[in-house]
Formats: structure tokens, C-alpha cells, sequence
């Protein structure tokens, strides 16, 4: 008995002159406290919508089809479906998500984290980036600070938060998996963020946070052969986003301007063909598009664009990306390779509408046409042949109506004989009025009169 008490009586002892120690240690680690600052920025998104079912499965009946069991299928089906979204300006109340939530969309309402509901409204969507921009009308909002996305490393903590499977106020965890992912065929313009914070249905449009409870990243896209996450989730970078949101809320739209080269990789059997060192990393022009402004910048076919406004270029991908987030107007610095010395060319990026606009009124004959180069074919009848092949002619052309077909190999225009493009588009120039152009076509060959 007096052992027990004894024992018992250490015990205390112990406890009583140790308890500072105890009462002192660190609690366990936890992004709660952030979290708790950021969740209410954070939305969840409910789209109601309709869609129209494609024709072939009505057999061209106009009012609709029917099932095997007689019963009758409309055009028109209503739909509903759920998404995430971002408070990322509390006083003009702008929500950030993605493009493709909202898609055919009606009604759109948005929920905050106290559950109070507001109704949407469209400010405008860019289906190349995936980038939508909501306005609501509320008040006591809380938006959420912005990162530096150009500052991640892989490796990185990062959390996703969202509304998966309509599972409000979702926080998942997990690191940067990979950046600059950009040849997924998801968006037109890609550069994710690829992360193993779990991601599913619903997430999309939602945030991915660092753990200083930065916005980093737009939830957009998972690869799931089942159907769930597998640990492959990819987000758009928030300065990609945010440039894309910028214009979005000023226009409406994204005025995205083109340089107007065509590229691909600069593999080592490239670079070997082209004689530059193995270490060069960089793109190679294939082709450049009349009027654009590469063209009026000097660039040539067989340059390799290493760097763009100072970003290093590594695919054609980077190109599409840094070019496709300017706007109409920049000005561009590209810097190529060009038979081993480095050149540096200036360009001012134009818009899509400008161009074609420009287009038009220097070679209006040749509005809407798709063109190449022919390098000496053999025709039965024509012997060797040099000239301009029509790939495409939209039969409400000029040229279309006037006759000319897919195929037809241009040899001459305005009696001016065509090599190539570069020959064709100063022949085309010699008479604002009308295009007398000579084709071969199949054993044949005619004369058309395109006005």
C-alpha cells in the first residue's frame, strides 16, 4: 500500500513541476487558421441551361425523334450542372471561373459560403484560355489576394478548393506535380498547373491556394479514365487568368492578337539539318502568313524563335501561349536564329479581324482561299509543273462563285506567270478590278475571271 502511494505521489510530482513544458508545445500543424480567411471567397457556381441534340439522331425529323418504345425525344433538352468559382474583386463583385461551366448557360446562380444565393450575370468568356468573368450584386463580400504563378516550383504546397459532386466548401491538398503542361489538347491556349490535389466534378472554376493563402491557380481539367481523380489535376496559372480577366471586364471579350507564324519543335535532327548546337532550345518557323506581322517584322521561313519578350521559347506551344495573352497593339520583341547569328526583330501585334480586314483589301481576289506551293509536279499532260495549288475555296467566295475548285494549280495571273505565293500575291496587285488567272486542272487547263 505505501509503495502504491508513493508511486502515485512521484507522479504527481512529476506532472505538477513539468506541466510548463506540456503547456507549452506547439500545437499540430494546420492551414486552418488560413483557410478560414480564404473559404469564404470561394463560391460554388449552378448552371441551368439548354441544349440542342444533334440532328442525326432525330432522322431528319423537324420536331424531334422518338425512343424504340414510341416515346418522343425533343431537340431542346433542359440540363443542370454545378461548378466553382472564385470572388476575386469583393467591391465591383467579379467571380472568376472557367469558359466551359457556363457553356449554353441561362441561368446562372451563384451561392457564397453563408449560403446566401445571387443570381449571375455573363461579363464575358474566352473559350481559348477557359476563362469566364461573373458580376453579382451582394453585400459583405470577401475576395481572396492573388499570387505570382511564375513564382511556383514543383514541389510546392498547394490546396484545391471547391465544390466536387456538389460538396460545398471541399479543401483538398497536395503539392505541384509539374508546370507548363501545354500539349494536352484540352484548351487552345494551355500552360497548367499540374497538381495531385485531389480535383473532381464541380471543382472546376474553383481555386488552387498556396499555403500562404494566395490565389495561384483556376481549377480546370483532371485526367480519369475511371471517372474520379487519380492524382492528375491541372489548373490555369493565375497570371495567365488574370490577364485574360483583365480584358474580359474592359471589352467583354479577349482581343487576341496573332503573329502569324506557323512552328514546330526544334527536335536534334533539326538542329543538326540547321547546323546549331544540340544545347539551342527554340522553335522553328514553317511557314508565315501573308500581310502579318512577322512578315512585316522580316521573319523567314527557317528561323528558330528562341525567345519572345525576353521569355525563353521552347515549342510552338510557348509561342501560341505568350502571344495569344498580348493584346492587339503590343509590341514584341523576337528574338530568332538565323544561319547561326542571333537577330532581333520588332513587331506590333495585330488583331485577327485586322489582319483579314488588311487581308481583303490588298488581295481581295484571294479573300477566304487556302493556298501552297507547288515544287514541280508532273502532269501526263502539262509536262512539269510549277505554280499555286487551291486548297480550300468556300463556294460563297468571290472566287467560288467565279469557279475556281479545290485543286486547281494556279500557273499564271494577269498573264504574269506563278511560281509561287510570293509571285501570285504581286500579280494579283497589277489590277484592282478583276483577276485573269490560268489553272491546270486534272489534263486540262482554262482561264478564270474572278471581279
Amino acid at each position: 500500500m505505501f509503495n502504491k502511494l508513493l508511486r502515485a505521489s512521484l507522479l504527481l510530482l512529476l506532472v505538477i513541476f513539468n506541466f510548463p513544458a506540456f503547456a507549452t508545445l506547439s500545437p499540430s500543424p494546420s492551414i486552418a487558421p488560413m483557410l478560414k480567411k480564404v473559404m469564404p471567397a470561394v463560391v460554388n457556381i449552378r448552371v441551368q441551361g439548354e441544349i440542342t441534340l444533334p440532328d442525326a439522331l432525330f432522322d431528319n425529323q423537324p420536331g424531334g425523334g422518338r425512343t424504340p418504345q414510341g416515346q418522343t425525344i425533343p431537340r431542346s433538352q433542359p440540363f443542370e450542372k454545378l461548378g466553382s468559382g472564385v470572388i476575386v474583386d469583393a467591391k465591383q463583385g467579379y467571380v472568376i471561373t472557367n469558359a466551359h461551366v457556363l457553356k449554353n448557360s441561362k441561368i446562372i446562380t451563384v451561392t457564397l459560403s453563408d449560403n446566401r444565393h445571387f443570381p449571375a450575370k455573363l461579363i464575358g468568356a474566352d473559350a481559348s484560355s477557359d476563362v469566364a468573368i461573373l458580376h453579382i450584386e451582394a453585400p459583405d463580400l470577401h475576395s481572396i489576394s492573388l499570387g505570382n504563378s511564375n513564382d511556383l516550383q514543383v514541389g510546392d504546397f498547394v490546396a484545391a478548393i471547391g465544390n466536387p459532386f456538389g460538396l460545398s466548401q471541399t479543401v483538398t491538398t497536395g503539392i505541384v506535380s509539374a508546370l507548363q503542361r501545354n500539349d494536352l489538347s484540352i484548351e487552345g491556349l494551355e500552360n497548367f498547373i499540374q497538381t495531385d490535389a485531389a480535383i473532381n466534378p464541380g471543382n472546376s472554376g474553383g481555386a488552387l491556394i498556396n499555403f500562404e493563402g494566395q490565389l495561384i491557380g483556376i481549377n480546370t481539367a483532371i485526367i480519369a479514365p475511371a471517372g474520379g481523380n487519380v492524382g492528375i489535376g491541372f489548373a490555369i496559372p493565375i497570371n495567365m487568368a488574370h490577364s485574360i480577366m483583365e480584358q474580359l471586364i474592359k471589352f467583354g471579350a479577349v482581343r487576341r492578337g496573332l503573329l502569324g507564324v506557323f512552328a514546330q519543335p526544334l527536335t536534334p535532327e533539326l538542329a543538326e539539318a540547321f547546323h546549331v548546337p544540340h544545347t539551342i532550345q527554340g522553335t522553328v518557323i514553317t511557314a508565315i502568313a501573308p500581310d502579318s506581322p512577322a512578315a512585316r517584322a522580316h521573319l523567314q521561313v527557317g528561323d528558330i524563335i528562341t525567345s519572345i519578350n525576353g521569355e525563353a521559347v521552347n515549342n510552338p506551344f510557348e509561342v501560341r501561349n505568350i502571344i495569344g495573352l498580348l493584346r492587339v497593339g503590343s509590341q514584341v520583341k523576337v528574338k530568332v536564329l538565323r544561319n547561326g547569328k542571333t537577330i532581333s526583330a520588332e513587331c506590333t501585334i495585330t488583331g485577327q479581324d485586322t489582319q483579314l480586314k488588311e487581308m481583303r483589301e490588298q488581295q481581295p481576289f484571294l479573300n477566304s482561299l487556302s493556298l501552297a506551293n507547288v515544287n514541280e509536279i508532273f502532269s501526263s499532260s502539262q509536262g512539269i509543273i510549277q505554280g499555286v495549288q487551291v486548297l480550300n475555296v468556300p463556294p460563297t467566295s468571290t472566287a467560288g462563285e467565279a469557279g475556281l475548285m479545290a485543286g486547281d494549280i494556279i500557273i499564271s495571273a494577269n498573264r504574269q506567270t506563278v511560281k509561287n505565293l510570293d509571285q501570285l500575291y504581286k500579280a494579283v496587285a497589277l489590277d484592282k478590278k478583276l483577276l485573269l488567272i490560268n489553272v491546270i486542272r486534272g489534263s486540262g487547263a482554262m482561264f478564270i475571271v474572278i471581279k
